[in-house]
C-alpha cells in the first residue's frame, strides 16, 4: 500500500561498476512525487548510469530501487515502463517516421497500444502543447530545426501521460534563447501534469528554471542534495565549484 508521503523514487546504496570503473558508489537519493529532481555533476560522474538503473537498463551491482515503494523489480515489467516518459538528449528521433509517428510511437504499439488515428490526434495535441502547429504532424525530424525537433521530443515524452518523466541534458546544443523557452516549456507540463520529474544536466541555468530539489553528484556518490532554494548558500565544496564554474576546489579538471 502506497501513499502521496511514499516517495515516488527512493535509491537506497546503489552501487554500479564495469569492469574496474566504479560508477556508482552508494547512492542514495530520495525523489518525492509530483516534484523536479535534477542531479547534477561533471561529465562521466554517474548521472546517465542513475537514470538508466532507475528504468532498469542497467542492472545495480548493489542496492535498492523502489518506484511508488514497490521494488522496480516487482510486477509487470511493461506495466512500471508505461509510467514513464522521457526525453532524450539529442531529441533521438526517428529520422524514417514522420513527426506524428514519433510523438506517438509507445501508442502505436504494446501495452500502450491506441487506433492509429486516435493515436494521431493525441500526437497532434500533444505537439500543440509544445508551441508546435499541426501541419509540423506530417513533416520529417531532417525538416526541422534543432529546438523544433527538442519540442518533437517533449511532445513524445509526454504523449502517454506518464506519472514520471526523465529529461536528460535537454537543452544541450540549443541557443540560450531556445534552451529558456524548453526550460519554460517543462516546468509548466510537469507542473500541469502533477507528475515527477528527473533531470540530468551541466546547465546551471535549466536548474534554476526547472528544479524544485538538487542533488549533487560526484565520484559516484550524492554530495549535497536539498531545495534549489537552498543551493547557493549551501557550505558544500563540491556542490559550490560546480555551480560557480571554478577552477580551484575538490572537483580536479579532468585533463
Amino acid at each position: 500500500m502506497t501513499n502521496d508521503a511514499t516517495p515516488m523514487i527512493a535509491l537506497e546504496g546503489v552501487s554500479k561498476s564495469f569492469g574496474r570503473k566504479h560508477v556508482l558508489r552508494g547512492v542514495d537519493l530520495i525523489v518525492p512525487k509530483g516534484t523536479s529532481m535534477v542531479i547534477i555533476g561533471g561529465s562521466g560522474t554517474g548521472k546517465s548510469v542513475t537514470l538508466k538503473c532507475v528504468l532498469g537498463l542497467v542492472e545495480p551491482d548493489a542496492g535498492t530501487i523502489r518506484v511508488d515503494g514497490r521494488d522496480m523489480h516487482e510486477g509487470d515489467r511493461d506495466a512500471f515502463l508505461a509510467r514513464f516518459g522521457m526525453l532524450f538528449q539529442g531529441g533521438a528521433l526517428f529520422d524514417s517516421l514522420p513527426v506524428w509517428q514519433n510523438v506517438a510511437f509507445r501508442l502505436l504499439r504494446g501495452a500502450l497500444k491506441r487506433p492509429r488515428r486516435e493515436a494521431r490526434e493525441i500526437a497532434i495535441e500533444k505537439l500543440r502543447r509544445v508551441g508546435l502547429t499541426p501541419d509540423v504532424a506530417d513533416a520529417f525530424p531532417a525538416e526541422l530545426s534543432g529546438g523544433m525537433q527538442k519540442r518533437v521530443g517533449l511532445a513524445r515524452a509526454i504523449a502517454a501521460d506518464p506519472e514520471i518523466i526523465f529529461f536528460d541534458e535537454p537543452t544541450t546544443g540549443l541557443d540560450p534563447i531556445m534552451a529558456g523557452v524548453i526550460n519554460d516549456l517543462i516546468r509548466e507540463i510537469v507542473t500541469e501534469m502533477g507528475a515527477t520529474a528527473m533531470t540530468i544536466t551541466h546547465d546551471m541555468s535549466s536548474v534554476r528554471a526547472i528544479a524544485d530539489h538538487v542533488a549533487m553528484l560526484h565520484d559516484g556518490v550524492i554530495k549535497w542534495t536539498g531545495p534549489v532554494s537552498e543551493m547557493d548558500s549551501a557550505a558544500d565544496p563540491f556542490l559550490q565549484q560546480f555551480i560557480h564554474g571554478r577552477a580551484e576546489g575538490p572537483i580536479a579538471a579532468v585533463r
